[in-house]
């Protein structure tokens, strides 16, 4: 797989992508691609947890333990060494004390010897190979130096100053590979530089849609807000019960009303409507008065205004047939009618 980056508010964020098929049939889709945000982020948690005082001396022991198998096989190997010299020796001075005369029997000798000579230079061959292969043994300081990995890779990973490059770096330096695969969720088959595998199972990523979306119990509670508030209203009393938009961000009145048109809410006004209440023309028709009258009729408390939005329009209930308050008398002086209960609700 490859891996392709991409920039988001000044921070890269990785892609692994398959293009076998798109290289081998020039395909022009790829064959899968996984956003590497939640793997590398996995893939580092797998590290720092691995890189622990705990898990490197126990690495250290092992690594004593396999030293002393590998002077015993080392013992073994020279031991094959010493005998085949020793039966390369003992050919030589056979060959050596034959008649020449005797062709037959100095011939069998000698070739006797070179079988000897040969075996004799591949043992001693593979011991040379298995002394350039073997580790040394660790020295005090050197032991020092691999328990300091515990503070200090976390250290250097963590640090906001490290390029990413250099993480990747030290990736390759301690995973031998990994192999990903996605399906219903994203599996990583991750293999060490000592041997050592590890399957990590992940979800897959929302998109970024998917992520940005507001949370479904918070929209219920918008859409039972705007029975009762208009959008401003609704935001401040999401805001005091401590929800916030899928950006994070408190809520305003125009991420109120954003929501309102993605999920085909009505607004509060429309509720009110729907309800049967008035508008000032409307009801001011019907009564056949002015519009300032309405207006100074519902400062008195002669009729129920509620406000509509946050534009400070207003709707009315509609009033009773034959209410002899909502007459004109001129003289009158309105305070002299009795107003109407007020009602909860935003009445005003």
């Amino acid at each position: 797989m490859t891996v392709r980056y991409h920039q988001r508010r000044e921070q890269l964020f990785p892609d692994y992508l398959c293009q076998k098929e798109s290289v081998e049939r020039a395909a022009q889709s790829t064959c899968q691609v996984i956003p590497g945000t939640a793997v590398d982020n996995a893939i580092a948690s797998l590290l720092l947890d691995t890189l622990t005082p705990v898990t490197l001396e126990v690495a250290l022991n092992v690594a004593a333990e396999l030293e002393q198998r590998a002077k015993e096989a080392d013992q073994l190997r020279l031991g094959h060494v010493e005998r085949a010299r020793y039966e390369a020796g003992l050919a030589r001075r056979r060959y050596l004390a034959v008649d020449p005369d005797n062709r037959l029997v100095a011939d069998a000798l000698e070739a006797d010897w070179n079988e000897k000579l040969r075996r004799l230079t591949e043992t001693q061959d593979d011991y040379d190979r298995a002394c350039a292969n073997g580790n040394g043994r660790l020295g005090d300081e050197q032991r020092a130096k691999v328990m300091a990995l515990a503070s200090d890779f976390p250290r250097l990973w963590n640090d906001p100053a490290t390029p990413q490059r250099e993480r990747k770096r030290m990736i390759r330096l301690l995973i031998e590979d990994i192999t990903l695969n996605r399906d219903q969720q994203i599996t990583a088959h991750v293999r060490l530089k000592g041997g050592q595998t590890h399957t990590l199972t992940l979800p897959i990523p929302l998109r970024c849609w998917q992520a940005r979306k507001v949370h479904p119990d918070t929209v219920k509670l918008i859409d039972q807000l705007l029975e009762d508030h208009t959008d401003a209203d609704t935001a401040q009393s999401l805001n005091h019960a401590g929800r916030r938009s899928g950006t994070g961000q408190p809520f305003s009145s125009g991420i109120v009303a954003h929501l309102r048109r993605d999920y085909k809410l009505p607004s509060h006004r429309d509720r009110l409507r729907a309800r049967g209440l008035l508008t000032i023309n409307e009801i001011a028709q019907q009564l056949g008065v002015s519009t300032s009258t309405i207006k100074a009729w519902r400062a008195a408390g002669l009729l129920t205004g509620r406000r509509a939005n946050d534009k400070n329009e207003r709707l009315y209930e509609p009033p009773a047939a034959h209410d002899p308050r909502l007459v004109r008398h001129h003289g009158r002086q309105l305070k002299s009618r009795e107003p109407i209960s007020s009602t909860p609700g935003g009445a005003v």
